[in-house]
């Protein structure tokens, strides 16, 4: 899948704080970090508004694979959110 490029200004301390999540090996790089926070952004704003079928965890991987590869900018993120709220 390609991928853009989004330019981030991150504070020090989150910085660091990522680099951490890196170092022990829980995300390989900092841009794992970083989709997997917006992706855990998207996903909380979904809550709520998932219809029930029984079985939340295959809902919620079929959701994140779909969103994974329909979110292609921050302004796809955007949208949803206006979608939600």
């Amino acid at each position: 899948m390609v991928m853009d490029t989004v330019q981030v200004r991150l504070s020090h301390g989150l910085i660091e704080s990522m680099d951490g999540l890196v170092d022990t090996g829980i995300y390989s790089s900092r841009s794992d970090v970083v989709r997997d926070a917006v992706r855990r952004l998207v996903l909380d704003k979904l809550v709520g508004i998932i219809p029930n079928t029984g079985d939340s965890v295959k809902e919620m991987r079929k959701i994140k694979k779909k969103l994974s590869k329909e979110i292609k900018s921050f302004k796809d993120v955007e949208e949803i959110n206006r979608l939600i709220d």
